[in-house]
């Protein structure tokens, strides 16, 4: 599995996205092509510069458990869109 990391050291720390609820929630991408396509979308829309890491799938989903953080597991099949793209396609 692959997480976006931050670059910048001012802000450290894997990417998360937040949801409705105003929670925020990590992205564990499946496959590292699809990790590195949404990073893309990231930096071309937000100008943000995160790295790919990849990461062992149990110890990360543990770790999300134990602290009750909120994650997301993205499949080959599935599309993601950042916010903030995601907010042009809305239908007003």
């Amino acid at each position: 599995m692959f997480v976006l990391s931050s670059k910048n050291p001012a802000e450290p720390g894997a990417y998360a996205v937040e949801n409705q609820k105003g929670e925020n929630v990590l992205f564990f991408f499946e496959e590292e092509d699809d990790a590195d396509r949404y990073a893309m979308l990231l930096m071309a829309d937000e100008d943000r510069s995160l790295s790919v890491v990849e990461i062992e799938e149990g110890l990360a989903i543990r770790t999300c458990k134990m602290y009750n953080y909120r994650y997301a597991v993205i499949k080959p099949e599935d599309i993601v869109i950042p916010p903030k793209l995601n907010d042009n396609f809305s239908e007003d």
